[in-house]
């Protein structure tokens, strides 16, 4: 809780993945990926309840292990290969039967984010006064270096302009990229939205070391040197 206002975690955990079999649990230096974001998420200062979002037994089970509630099991139709992440977080919201103020949603993919993050990405949401925020953190090539190619492989359009080329780099303004590592939004406003990101969405920016996205084996592998090192 903070100033008064209750936050529900929700991680979202499905069994299916077409990169790796089992993502979620995939077991890195002697324990499950999705136990480190427990791990953080059970320390934060703020965070009331943090629950599981899951169709796996087997993901269910490792979860509870590591101290995260499961008080349901997520619907077939939310869980195959087209069902979204707000699809999941809103199921979440609507089936504890509790009312929470804010809802925080913490994908196990992203297992370099801290305890630290989550609670200064809560912080600056309610200090601001913001109905949302998301981490972020910069890319290392702008956009407006980034083209479309033709079937001739010629530089055929500019993924948003062609602007950038007539500047210096160093003059162009620094673009950030959503993370996946935390989204944070007041429940009633997340309900009426159905999205985390719009104009009123505040950036939390996280840097690239701990903004690592689990999507292949090799971002396993990478994870594992990086946590060894």
């Amino acid at each position: 809780m903070i100033n008064g206002k209750t936050i529900l975690a929700v991680i979202p955990a499905r069994g299916g993945s077409k990169g790796i079999p089992k993502k979620n649990i995939s077991p890195v230096l002697g324990k499950p990926l999705i136990s480190w974001t427990i791990e953080e998420a059970k320390k934060s200062k703020y965070i009331d309840r943090l629950i599981l979002s899951s169709d796996d037994r087997e993901t269910m089970d490792i979860a509870s292990k590591y101290g995260c509630e499961v008080p349901f099991v997520r619907p077939k139709e939310l869980s195959d290969d087209f069902a979204s992440g707000i699809d999941a977080v809103l199921h979440a919201v609507d089936s504890i039967g509790q009312h929470y103020d804010y809802v925080l949603f913490l994908q196990p993919t992203s297992p370099l984010r801290t305890t630290d993050d989550i609670d200064k990405c809560i912080e600056m949401c309610i200090s601001e006064e913001a109905p949302a925020c998301v981490s972020v953190t910069v890319v290392e090539k702008s956009p407006f270096w980034m083209f479309f190619l033709d079937k001739s492989s010629l530089l055929d359009t500019p993924v948003i302009s062609n602007e950038g080329l007539k500047q210096r780099r160093q003059d162009i303004n620094q673009a950030y990229v959503l993370n996946g590592a935390l989204y944070f939004a007041r429940t009633d406003w997340l309900k009426e939205k159905k999205v985390f990101v719009t104009e009123e969405t505040l950036a939390y920016k996280m840097p690239k070391e701990r903004s690592i996205d689990i999507d292949t084996v090799l971002d396993l592998k990478i994870f594992e040197m990086m946590v060894t090192k």
